[in-house]
Parts: structure tokens; sequence; C-alpha cells
């Protein structure tokens, strides 16, 4: 029997009415902070360039996309081979230039605007906004880095919220040791200042948002 068939039975029969009294008991909300832990286990094996690890923490996300389907077909609302067609179909659709007639692209950012062109067809939205949704419970880090990539995609203007040429100074040279120990002793001093770093953050990419749209308005 397949790999995947198998962990579909045993997350099946973990469900069942003489299964595991604390797998029955779950829900899809009761677990999402193990599904944030696990994710987070992911990519410090990635991190880590730990192969071995790596299979491990695949396999534990992979139960949990298994745990969720399974609680999904038991409300008849899903199942795990609907989740699994679903995604198929949008790669493909969204891989015209690999799998239909669409032209061929060159370079990955070419296909990144071509991805968010299909997907705002698809979403059936009117016209684009100046920053895509983001998802409330992304990280702080990570949705300044969103909203930077939007800015320069974009070129939209963020006036006195971010020093552009302070930044492209900045990049200059700049390598993923240097950039963790700068970003270390930021944290560190922030701390001592008495400062929440993730809220400082938070607030002032809301600034930037908020300025480029703003400005785009105007515009």
């Amino acid at each position: 029997m397949p790999g995947i068939d198998l962990l579909l039975a045993t997350t099946a029969r973990l469900r069942a009415p003489d299964g595991c009294p604390w797998d029955r008991e779950q829900t899809h909300r009761s677990i999402c902070d193990c599904l944030v832990e696990e994710v987070a286990e992911l990519v410090q094996a990635i991190d880590r360039d730990d192969v071995a690890n790596l299979r491990e923490e695949l396999g534990d996300l992979l139960f949990h996309v298994a745990m969720h389907a399974q609680m999904a077909s038991e409300a008849g609302q899903f199942t795990f081979d609907d989740v699994a067609r679903e995604v198929n179909e949008k790669m493909v659709r969204r891989h015209p230039h690999v799998f239909g007639d669409g032209a061929k692209l060159g370079s990955a950012d070419a296909v990144v605007t071509q991805w968010e062109q299909i997907k705002l067809k698809e979403k059936g939205a009117g016209k684009p906004t100046v920053f895509k949704d983001l998802p409330p419970s992304l990280n702080a880090l990570l949705t300044a880095r969103e909203v930077w990539k939007q800015v320069r995609k974009k070129q939209l203007a963020v006036g006195d919220k971010v020093d552009v040429a302070a930044v492209d100074a900045e990049a200059q040279g700049l390598t993923e040791e240097a950039a963790g120990r700068r970003l270390f002793a930021l944290v560190a001093a922030c701390r001592d200042a008495g400062i929440d770093p993730d809220s400082a953050l938070r607030r002032h990419t809301a600034g930037v948002v908020a300025e480029a749209e703003r400005l785009s308005s105007q515009g």
C-alpha cells in the first residue's frame, strides 16, 4: 500500500469511535498551536541542513494535513483527495507556460507577475489593491519583508516612512551573517530600552502601508 494511503488509514483509525481519545477530541482550532510548532521545527531542520530531520518534520506536517482533512471528511465537507486535486489543479492552472499554451517565461520575476495576475482573475477581484492581503497571524518580520517587496515591485512612494537611499546603501554587500548580527544587536538594544521589537516593527510597517496607500490614491 502506498505510504500516503497508509497515513490516511492510520489517521482515520485514530479518529474512529474506538480510536485514540486525544485524537478524537481534537478540532481544527485545537491543534493550531501544534501546527505552528511543526512548521517551526521544519524550518529549523532546513536551517540546519538536517536532511534526516527534514524528512521527519515533513512527515509531521503531512500528518497535520491528513488530520485536518479527516476531520473535514467526517463533517461531510471535503476529503484529502479533494485537497490534493484542488491544489494540483491550481498549480497547473497558474503555470500555463509549463502545462498550457502560454508564452514561455524567461525569469522567476515574470512567473510571479503572471501568477498574481491569474490569481487576481480567479478571485474575481476588480482593481488591484496597493498591497495584497496578508494573514494577520504572519509575524512582524515576514510582514515587513512582504510589504517592502510590494513597495519595490510596484515602485510605490512611501514618503518619509522609509529612507530608501539608506536601504539601498545597507543592502550593498550585505551578508546573512552580517544581517543576523545587526538584527540581533537591534533586538538586544530594544530589550534594554524597554521596547518590544515585534510591536515596534508591526506598527511601523502598518504606517508604511498606510502612507503608500495614501500617496497611491493621490496619484
